[in-house]
């Protein structure tokens, strides 16, 4: 019964509207694109795609607004067999959009995101959802004082049931955003962005995570992903735990490398891997998935 509990995301989704380029294009030029596609994107919603890739159970929560983005969106949720039971249909707003620039020739992805006046989901919402379906809880910093809410009814559910059904549960701080630090304390799992790191000053992922970890609450484990350095965490032990990137032969799609290696090790360590197998799993799936468009060749290479 444990192996059938869901992995739910809690986050973004939006409509990427991905244009793949031989060379970045110059302002006010008129240019062509090798191709064009779209994709469901955001953050919370790419780590549930890989999640089910990999064969695990996932749902995600966040907003939508109707309309054909909308079905768009519901569809190819749907069609990776994903749980959209807990989206929450907001009646003001928009569905986002993000229009993304990939180019192969250097590994870039730009994204412009017209992130429009859609309301994030609250923690009165989040009270809507049985947490008993549930092993783990995934945050894609957003509206964070609503997100710690959310978190700490996740703590008022573990503290009624056995430490078997306990709800785990990880936050990612992507954005160099101050509210967003108050997450910080509230994750088991805490992700934070090379982004972040080097706002504040660290330039290596070893320096942010020692810089980092009095934040955190007392046992958790905190994460910090370094592109093409790979990735090093941090937990109670206080050692470190590094694993190598893991590059693809040639650069094609680096979108969603980060939801990727998050989800990733997300997977492992629900299913009971060790810190260091997880790290070197996220990192071996995240650079498999930049040498492809998309996320399908994740599910040929690595689903079980």
């Amino acid at each position: 019964m444990e192996e059938q509990k869901k992995i739910l995301c809690v986050g973004l989704v939006c409509l990427d509207i991905i244009n793949v380029v031989d060379k970045y294009p110059e302002e006010d030029t008129d240019s062509r694109c090798l191709s064009q596609r779209w994709q469901r994107g955001g953050n919370a919603s790419n780590s549930c795609t890989v999640l089910s890739l990999l064969g695990a159970s996932s749902a995600f929560m966040g907003s939508l607004a109707a309309g054909p983005v909308a079905n768009f969106i519901v569809d190819d949720f749907l069609s990776r067999a994903i749980d959209v039971s807990a989206v929450v249909w907001q009646v003001k707003g928009e569905t986002p959009c993000a229009c993304c620039v990939v180019c192969p020739t250097t590994g870039s992805r730009t994204v412009v995101l017209f992130d429009t006046n859609l309301p994030d989901v609250t923690a009165e919402n989040f009270s809507d959802v049985d947490l008993r379906q549930f092993k783990w809880v995934h945050l894609e910093g957003r509206n964070a004082e609503e997100q710690v809410k959310m978190v700490q009814q996740v703590e008022v559910h573990n503290a009624s049931v056995p430490p078997q059904q306990r709800v785990t549960v990880s936050v990612e701080i992507e954005k160099a955003r101050e509210p967003l630090y108050q997450l910080f304390p509230h994750g088991d799992v805490v992700f934070v962005s090379k982004d972040v790191a080097r706002h504040f000053g660290f330039l290596t992922a070893e320096a942010a995570l020692r810089g980092f970890y009095p934040r955190v609450k007392q046992g958790a484990v905190l994460i910090c992903a370094w592109a093409e350095k790979g990735a090093d965490a941090l937990g109670p032990d206080g050692l470190i735990v590094h694993s190598d990137a893991f590059p693809p032969e040639s650069l094609v799609d680096t979108l969603g490398a980060g939801d990727t290696f998050n989800a990733a090790v997300i997977y492992t360590l629900s299913k009971g891997g060790s810190l260091q197998e997880a790290l070197t799993f996220g990192c071996r799936v995240a650079g498999w998935k930049c040498g492809f468009h998309g996320y399908d060749s994740i599910g040929e290479m690595f689903s079980k």
